[in-house]
């Protein structure tokens, strides 16, 4: 019998754009874009790029629209909040080319979660979205991000962003996703490189990185092999741990 050879997924990417004066003075700490990377590494969506732009509307729409021609799928996090600053919807939507109005269903869904009289304008401004968009769904407090294009727009506190992520996952495209193999020595970086330089040459479907870390208990390094084709990963990974056994190390398997 014939065997038909797997056609390759589409390679799926992605970038992120922070926004927010508060992450760039750094009084406020970014921990959104390790959480989407590592969501949509489970996906086999590949994150390519992440930048962080203040609250400034041209920053914002340049940024935007340089990522959203290059990427699948662009995330933003930030800026869609009620007060002055939070200005990325009408930052989203001056790169789209579109106005701003105030969706229906939206606005319903915020004036019942307030009571009589505190639904004011400026919580208005969180229902004023770019035309054309979808709503994203927010379970954590309403007001909604968008889907524009191929954007996401979504909050920046951590609990709503990710409650936005689970609400946009059917939404998204699938690639192949990138298995890995992490090897643990307690061997310094400059005895490796020369026989990982060698493994890498062998092993050219796979990415092979050597990260250094400083614990309490000892250093050491970190080796990974990544890559789609998880026999190909597993390969490099043996060929890693034959490596250290040559230097006298035995290499520990880790979970990352």
């Amino acid at each position: 019998m014939s065997q038909t050879a797997a056609i390759p997924a589409e390679r799926v990417t992605a970038a992120i754009l922070v926004i927010g004066d508060e992450i760039l003075s750094g009084r406020t700490q970014d921990t959104n874009t390790s959480y989407i990377a590592r969501f949509l590494a489970a996906l086999g969506i590949d994150l390519c790029e992440a930048r962080v732009v203040p609250d400034i509307e041209k920053e914002i729409v340049d940024a935007l629209n340089a990522m959203r021609a290059r990427y699948t799928y662009v995330f933003t996090t930030g800026g869609i909040g009620p007060t002055h600053d939070d200005i990325t919807f009408e930052s989203v939507a001056a790169a789209f080319g579109v106005g701003c109005y105030h969706h229906p269903e939206a606005m319903a869904a915020m004036a019942a979660r307030y009571k009589p009289g505190e639904f004011n304008d400026a919580r208005k401004r969180m229902a004023y979205i770019p035309v054309g968009a979808e709503l994203v769904q927010n379970s954590v407090s309403t007001a909604p991000g968008v889907h524009i294009g191929n954007v996401f727009v979504m909050a920046g506190v951590p609990v709503i962003m990710r409650a936005m992520m689970d609400a946009i996952e059917p939404r998204l495209k699938r690639g192949a996703v990138v298995h890995a193999a992490t090897i643990q020595t307690t061997l310094p970086e400059g005895r490796l490189a020369e026989g990982l330089g060698a493994i890498q040459r062998d092993n050219k479907t796979v990415a092979i990185g050597s990260y250094p870390f400083y614990r309490e208990g000892g250093n050491g390094v970190q080796l990974v092999a990544r890559g789609r084709n998880p026999d190909e990963v597993e390969a490099a990974a043996r060929q890693i741990e034959a490596m250290l056994r040559a230097l006298g190390s035995e290499g520990t398997r880790v979970t990352v």
